[in-house]
């Protein structure tokens, strides 16, 4: 039987496996590209093929999705930005609560919006502790939340909030600069969170180098997700995806020495 989402990511937080997440955003992305970028991934792993952004104004989700379905068997996972954003062919859905700001639409309005037709699907819910942290510009996301994201510096805040989230019984955290962030979550704040919470820690925006990825990963996040840059340099895919294989074999070879 094939795990669930949150199974695998506990799975892979209990045994330090790192993982990829590439984000296609539907108003960027068609079903062409989607194709080119099936390929890619077939030659260099990704975990997870998450699908949504702030504000689709187009009607490609579905055409995005299906693509994904027909070319892969890596998990497609809906990022939606409002409760119009849920197509029932992907595999599961982030229920985001944006803990970090004071919007009580996108802390539970939209959710029950959304609660009785996820409940008739087959998606898996996904409770995620959302968090939108500085990344040096104002960003799709802040805006269209009209929150205010955590400061860059504040590494105590997002790791309270983070906190308060879990013990709410939210089952992921979710650090995110933001669609087009200047720059991405300090390690120091990644670091800072992931002492205090158990719960898997996905980190998102700004990021741009296999570099800054693996500085994440070894910070503490245990999935990082990656989607402008791909779009702007496609060959980021497999930088990141080797990255992090490399990362994982050098974990798991330490890990045999280890027990021997």
């Amino acid at each position: 039987m094939t795990p669930s989402v949150l199974e695998t990511l506990l799975h892979n937080r209990t045994t330090g496996k790192k993982a990829f997440a590439v984000l296609i955003d539907p108003d960027k992305t068609d079903a062409r590209q989607t194709a080119a970028l099936m390929e890619q991934a077939a030659l260099h792993p990704v975990d997870f093929f998450f699908v949504g952004g702030s504000l689709i104004v187009g009607s490609g989700m579905n055409a995005v999705v299906r693509t994904i379905k027909e070319n892969s068997t890596v998990p497609v996972v809906l990022f939606p930005g409002s409760n119009l954003h849920i197509d029932m062919a992907a595999d599961a859905i982030l229920f985001l609560s944006l803990i970090s700001g004071r919007n009580p639409d996108f802390l539970i309005g939209q959710h029950v919006l959304a609660a009785p037709i996820l409940k008739r699907s087959r998606l898996e819910i996904l409770p995620t502790g959302y968090l939108l942290i500085d990344s040096g510009r104002q960003t799709t996301v802040s805006y269209i939340s009209n929150t205010t994201p955590i400061p860059h510096d504040k590494p105590d805040v997002a790791a309270c909030t983070a906190m308060a989230g879990e013990m709410l019984g939210l089952k992921l955290i979710y650090l995110d600069a933001g669609s087009g962030a200047k720059q991405p979550v300090s390690t120091r704040m990644v670091a800072t969170v992931r002492r205090t919470v158990d719960a898997p820690l996905v980190v998102g925006g700004g990021i741009t180098t296999p570099a800054q990825a693996e500085e994440l990963l070894r910070a503490g996040a245990d999935l990082v997700v990656v989607g402008n840059a791909i779009e702007t340099h496609p060959q980021l895919l497999a930088d990141i995806s080797d990255r992090v294989g490399e990362m994982n074999r050098r974990n798991a070879e330490v890990g045999m020495r280890r027990a021997e």
